[in-house]
């Protein structure tokens, strides 16, 4: 029986759908040359959604990596298993990113998407960073200044430096850590109240990008073609996740579960009612109760699957990292914008800091990459918006490819302290 918070998720999926379609069709009959008023509704309703998600920005990151690396940090007494955890976490997410990369540089998914520039304010870097720029660039100046900016990666410098300080402040520091746990819970309630208007927002940004590619062919069936050639563009970049998604569960959790000597089959059976939970909801939260339950029947032991799932959660989203570098490269495609190598790197080094501890707000990756590619000379909103009208696609295959990715760490690392192989799928077989 579905539970009263997945029932909502799927509500809210549902609706975001109705919006996408509704979208392709009030952009194809309302072209923006024909009906330059609806076009600029509808870009209305995509800009101001993105703008509050940006309020979000600032907060939420600083918030969110501060209480998690207080409550949650290997150097905070977790012994050999937190400390075997994390090693863990950082190794595949960092295959994550750079198999996302290498996608996006292959396969090119963001040529021929529309980037609407107007909705971004200007990029501040017009010029390449070097190599001791982009390292310079990382040393917080003005914690207060870099937020208003949007500056992410000097922001989580501060974050991460003021988290350790804070934790080697012992008794002194406790209301502080507590301030910033209760700041982390306020700014998720306020993101769920913005996240209520995605379906709006999906609806603008579609319907903006249609009704402007409608309107250079005019409301005839050239029109109409050039719709369909968007949504082909659209397909391409939904389909290049789904393939990068794939390629890392065969090319990286694959190998490892059966270095681990853990039965795969048996394995699969056993979690795929929380994976198809993700995928259906979108939402990799909604299937953590099932998948701890369906891991604990596996074979782990409970007080491992307890520690390492959680933590996962925040630590190891293998699919959404994946998807922020596969995203903000398509991004910059379409933009025009050749990142150096140097900056590459930077960023993804800022996604593995910034992506820590946001896992339960919806939208994360949005929240994220709007404020992570303004500091690398990439045009942030404007992304987003393009991104927004098929994330709830990307959100569908991300969500699940987390859940795969924590289930796969959390019996890895049952295996890794010592549990036997013999252990595992013996209980879940008449499941």
């Amino acid at each position: 029986m579905q539970s009263t918070a997945t029932k909502k998720t799927n509500h809210g999926t549902r609706l975001i759908f109705l919006g996408l379609l509704a979208g392709v069709l009030a952009g194809g009959f309302l072209p923006q040359d024909a009906h330059p008023f609806a076009y600029e509704l509808f870009r209305f309703l995509s800009k101001a959604f993105l703008r509050l998600i940006k309020s979000v920005v600032a907060p939420i990151v600083v918030a969110t990596l501060i209480s998690g690396m207080v409550q949650a940090g290997p150097s905070g007494g977790l012994g050999r298993l937190g400390m075997r955890s994390f090693i863990y976490f950082e190794i595949v997410t960092t295959l994550a990113l750079f198999i996302g990369l290498g996608v996006a540089h292959l396969v090119a998914p963001g040529l021929g998407l529309p980037l609407d520039l107007t909705s971004s304010g200007p990029v501040k870097a017009s010029a390449a960073k070097g190599g001791w720029d982009v390292l310079l660039h990382a040393f917080p100046e003005n914690a207060l200044r870099h937020a208003a900016d949007g500056e992410v990666l000097p922001l989580v410098i501060f974050a991460t430096l003021f988290a350790v300080a804070l934790r080697r402040s012992g008794e002194a520091g406790a209301p502080v850590a507590r301030f910033f746990d209760g700041l982390a819970s306020v700014m998720f309630k306020y993101t769920e109240m913005i996240m209520a208007f995605t379906p709006l927002g999906v609806f603008g940004a579609m319907a903006s990008n249609v009704s402007h590619m409608a309107s250079s062919h005019g409301s005839d069936t050239g029109g109409w073609g050039a719709v369909a050639h968007l949504l082909g563009r659209y397909a391409a970049l939904v389909l290049s996740l789904y393939g990068a998604l794939a390629g890392f569960i065969v090319a990286v959790l694959v190998p490892i579960l059966l270095f681990a000597r853990v039965p795969i089959v048996r394995f699969v059976v056993a979690i795929r009612d929380p994976i198809l939970t993700a995928f259906s909801t979108a939402s990799s939260e909604a299937a953590l109760p099932k998948l701890l339950d369906a891991l604990v029947r596996f074979g782990v032991p409970k007080p491992v699957a307890g520690f390492v799932l959680p933590a996962g959660y925040s630590f190891n989203l293998d699919g959404s990292t994946l998807y922020l570098a596969l995203a903000s490269m398509a991004i910059a495609q379409a933009a025009g914008i050749s990142l150096t190598f140097a900056e590459q790197l930077a960023m993804m080094g800022t996604f593995i800091l910034a992506s820590k501890g946001v896992a339960g707000v919806p939208r994360a990756t949005l929240v994220i990459i709007a404020s992570t590619c303004e500091g690398f000379r990439i045009p942030g909103e404007a992304g987003v918006a393009m991104l927004l009208a098929v994330d709830e696609l990307m959100d569908m295959a991300r969500s699940a490819a987390n859940v795969i990715g924590n289930a796969t760490a959390t019996v890895v690392i049952a295996r890794w302290e010592g549990l036997p192989a013999a252990a595992l799928g013996s209980a879940d077989e008449g499941d």
